[in-house]
């Protein structure tokens, strides 16, 4: 599997943040860490090498980036407020320095699709649907969308905006809702074994639905909990059999 590591110095993180980048040719797969996690994180749970035949065969190139979460919700030093601030920050770093990263390493017709198990979901989901003309569409594994899981009790209006559960309802912008409505791929999975909340997948899947918005829910039984054996077999499944 053709392999390379890169970093570069981000200016809406200001620090440097490197990116892992698995194959040659194929759509690109955007991967979002876990919680707490970093940039190597599905490369460790051998999840890279589940997806290696896709990789090797050219279906798919892979792009892993670091998450910050540690420098926000997951830091409980840290004022609720500058822990938004934060979250925007990455946002932002995703939508203005990885994905044209992307585009200089495929090309600015080559789709990508977003994904990522946990927190890592919920961060997916929520980049796709303010995004939908940078991103093609959204694999989301295992997810709660309700920002406020996480915030401890801290509402405002950014975390409004950045809480998928909360903001899509009221979604009204007609471009926005058009661009998202186009995407063949909005995929959200949940198991219902150990930790995981198919409820939470289940509510949010309505709320695309009363958008007219077109989306798989798809739901395994109670064998599959969450954790990494789940998404080593659920993700090569969905590009297997949906790409």
């Amino acid at each position: 599997m053709e392999r390379q590591i890169t970093s570069w110095y981000s200016p809406r993180l200001s620090k440097e943040m490197p990116i892992a980048v698995y194959g040659h040719y194929g759509f690109a797969l955007l991967l979002v860490p876990t919680a707490a996690a970093d940039y190597l994180e599905y490369e460790r749970f051998q999840l890279m090498d589940a997806l290696s035949p896709f990789i090797d065969g050219g279906k798919v190139k892979v792009f892993s980036i670091n998450s910050i979460n540690n420098e926000s919700w997951m830091n409980n030093e840290m004022d609720p407020r500058h822990k938004i601030i934060r979250h925007q920050q990455f946002n932002e770093y995703v939508y203005q320095e990885v994905i044209p990263f992307i585009r200089t390493h495929t090309s600015p017709e080559t789709p990508i699709i977003i994904c990522g198990a946990s927190f890592g979901a919920l961060h997916s989901m929520n980049l796709f649907l303010k995004r939908p003309d940078l991103l093609n569409g959204v694999i989301a594994l295992s997810g709660v969308y309700d920002l406020t899981e996480y915030t401890k009790g801290y509402y405002d209006d950014d975390v409004y905006f950045n809480s998928p559960q909360h903001y899509l309802p009221n979604l009204t912008d007609h471009s926005i809702l058009e661009q998202i409505r186009r995407s063949q791929h909005i995929h959200i999975f949940s198991g219902s074994g150990a930790y995981e909340d198919p409820n939470a997948s289940r509510s949010f899947a309505s709320l695309l639905y009363n958008k007219g918005i077109n989306y798989e829910l798809d739901i395994w039984g109670s064998e599959w909990p969450h954790d990494w054996n789940t998404w080593r077999t659920v993700l090569p499944h969905y590009l297997g059999t949906r790409f």
